[in-house]
């Protein structure tokens, strides 16, 4: 991860994008590359497969969408594999097993 961090910066800092990258414009670059993603699937049926050509342009915006959130995370110095690993405890805390198993509810629709 750390390698690709480094790689991530001295590909922006080779051709002076820095002042370009305010956390705004991170935010707003990996909302479009996510919407990239759904735009992938948006008038697929249910589990219709994706063509090779689909595969790897999901790939791609799946890379993209890294690259930013790595990026941004890096501007706040979040770690985003100890973020991750935090939210996955705090979900395990709102989404408990015996009331999520098999459900699709928001967790305020709990009792």
């Amino acid at each position: 991860m750390e390698e690709l961090k480094l790689q991530i910066k001295e590909f922006i800092r080779a051709r002076d994008w820095e002042q370009y990258h305010a956390p705004k414009n991170l935010a707003m670059a990996l909302s479009v590359e996510a919407a990239e993603i759904v735009e992938i699937f948006q008038w697929k049926k249910g589990d219709e497969p994706l063509s090779l050509a689909e595969q790897e342009h999901l790939r791609q915006e799946i890379g993209d969408v890294l690259v930013y959130l790595l990026e941004l995370a890096d501007k706040f110095e979040i770690d985003i594999i100890e973020a991750a690993k935090d939210k996955m405890l705090l979900n395990g805390k709102k989404y408990p097993v015996e009331k999520a198993k098999g459900k699709a509810d928001k967790y305020t629709e709990y009792e």
